[in-house]
């Protein structure tokens, strides 16, 4: 059995909470947000204790804390909470930029508290399966690993927070990007980025709508990352692994397509079980991927979003 105390109660904190709901062995001890409405409200929806202070949750001897508040505020919480002897698992990017970041992988190892970051596409039977089939050579030699995103508007409908749209914290390389360069870095290795073409609009204040990147994998694999928002076509997500002998699609996070030696795309669908993020903190598992980890995409993403 472990336990959780949950800061910030916004759409994918909501999800956390479901998600842990449905797991045996997992505990919320209680739900902190500064808006108390929402808290009220998840309280009435879902039953979980609220808090009324952040201070509740980190000194309720919570095993683990969950951070899903917007980036700029990771490393105080963090740094809060590895000081109460907590360990973390903070949702995605890691900070609001690396320096923010170095100062929660500094909080983390000085404690001596475990870190996880919250990347779903790790506990994806359809993602393991992809990483197992690039590995093993049933695509042949990887020529180049790819990611196209696109976007008919940003924030997405379902997403319509401000701060999910703005310069300072927001954006598709902060929300969407560091998924899928997590997912590549641990098939295949580091991300070098050889050159960045990145778009914003007139407005000061609002996030990017254009990325054009090139770089390496592993030193070894081309590497192509393309982004557009407020374009006329339906939402699409392709992450695609191309080998001498067929090509593996990831595509709107969860369908895995392959394609042989220029045949038909064929759809995925038997997987093997993969335990859950809940599973593998109760494991304390090497599965998770820690904050230096989640450091290092902070990193190319600071390079992607500068001009």
């Amino acid at each position: 059995m472990i336990s959780i105390g949950i800061i910030g109660a916004g759409i994918v904190g909501e999800r956390i909470i479901k998600q842990i709901q449905e797991e045996d062995g997992v505990e919320i001890v209680a739900v902190f947000d500064e808006n108390s409405k929402r808290l009220q409200d998840l309280q009435n929806d879902y039953g979980v204790p609220a808090a009324a202070t952040l201070d509740e949750i980190l000194y309720s001897k919570a095993d683990w804390v969950y951070i899903g508040t917007p980036p700029a505020s990771h490393a105080e919480i963090a740094s809060l909470a590895a000081d109460a002897g907590i360990n973390i698992l903070s949702e995605k990017p890691l900070a609001h930029n690396a320096e923010a970041g170095e100062r929660m992988v500094k909080a983390v190892t000085e404690n001596r508290v475990r870190s996880a970051m919250h990347f779903p596409l790790m506990y994806s039977a359809a993602v393991h399966e992809m990483a197992k089939l690039a590995k093993t050579g049933s695509i042949g030699d990887i020529a180049r690993v790819e990611l196209q995103t696109v976007f008919p508007t940003w924030p997405r409908p379902w997403q319509q927070t401000p701060w999910i749209g703005s310069r300072l914290e927001g954006g598709f390389i902060r929300e969407v990007f560091p998924h899928y360069l997590q997912l590549i870095e641990r098939i295949f290795g580091g991300i070098s980025i050889a050159a960045h073409q990145v778009t914003y609009p007139e407005q000061p204040d609002l996030c990017e709508t254009g990325l054009l990147a090139h770089g390496m994998v592993n030193e070894t694999i081309p590497l192509l990352l393309t982004g557009l928002s407020g374009v006329g076509q339906k939402e699409l997500l392709q992450f695609k692994i191309i080998g001498s002998k067929g090509v593996l699609t990831l595509e709107n996070w969860s369908q895995l397509f392959i394609t042989k030696e220029q045949g038909e795309r064929i759809q995925l669908t038997d997987f093997s079980e993969v335990p859950s993020l809940f599973e593998e903190m109760k494991a304390m598992s090497t599965a998770l991927v820690p904050f230096e980890e989640g450091l290092s995409i902070q990193r190319l993403i600071d390079q992607l979003i500068t001009e």
